[in-house]
Parts: structure tokens; sequence; C-alpha cells
């Protein structure tokens, strides 16, 4: 696998859409996982160009891991797959919302959710 993102524009990503993106300096854009028909958010994970395209290809979530500095498929490993209902861009081009059907547990804690563990109080 690659160990840096691909550059912006460097992918079969339709030119239309490459020209909507506001990625972060390193070229990545921050992706909401959200369960399509319950309106639960999943997690965030991040992804460049070539993590949109294959996700938007394949229907299946692809992001950039910023630790491990590889692409991966969600429930390659897990079998917590992210099946794509649809992905938006918001309107600022700078945020994915990416409404898919979750199976298992969306978190590598194991957790539902990665917004499960840690609810913070209100003042």
């Amino acid at each position: 696998m690659s160990s840096t993102p691909a550059a912006p524009g460097t992918t079969a990503l339709a030119p239309a859409i490459v020209a909507r993106l506001k990625r972060t300096e390193d070229g990545l854009l921050p992706a909401i996982a959200q369960q399509y028909d319950t309106g639960e958010v999943l997690m965030l994970g991040w992804m460049d160009d070539e993590a949109l395209h294959r996700t938007l290809t394949t229907g299946r979530c692809t992001y950039w891991s910023r630790s491990r500095r590889e692409y991966w498929v969600k429930g390659d490993t897990s079998g917590h797959v992210q099946q794509v209902k649809s992905v938006a861009l918001d309107c600022d081009g700078d945020t994915l919302l990416v409404r898919v059907d979750q199976t298992g547990a969306a978190c590598h804690t194991g957790d539902r959710t990665c917004f499960d563990a840690d609810v913070l109080p209100l003042a």
C-alpha cells in the first residue's frame, strides 16, 4: 500500500468533483459515516481523492489511515462492513457525509459508534 495519500487530481475521480474539494494541507477530507436509515453518527474517517474514488465506485467505504499511512476498506479485516448508500459533499466542499448500512460495530473498540463511550457533561 501507499505511504502517502494520493496527490489531489491524480486519480480517476471526476474532474468536476476534484475541483469542488477543499482538502487539508495533507490532501485529506474528513468523512462522517452515518447509518442511512436511523441517522446515527457512526464514525469519522479521512479520505483523499483516491479513497473517495474507490468509495464511489465500489460501494464500500475506503479510508486513508493517518496512523498506518495506507488505504483501508472498512470491514476487510473485521467483517464490520459499511455498504455505501449515498455520499454528499457539504456546502464548503471540505467535509463528506457518507450514508452507509453498517454491519456490526463501526468503532475499532467494538462499540456500535465511535461516539458511544465518552459523552461529555453539559454545564
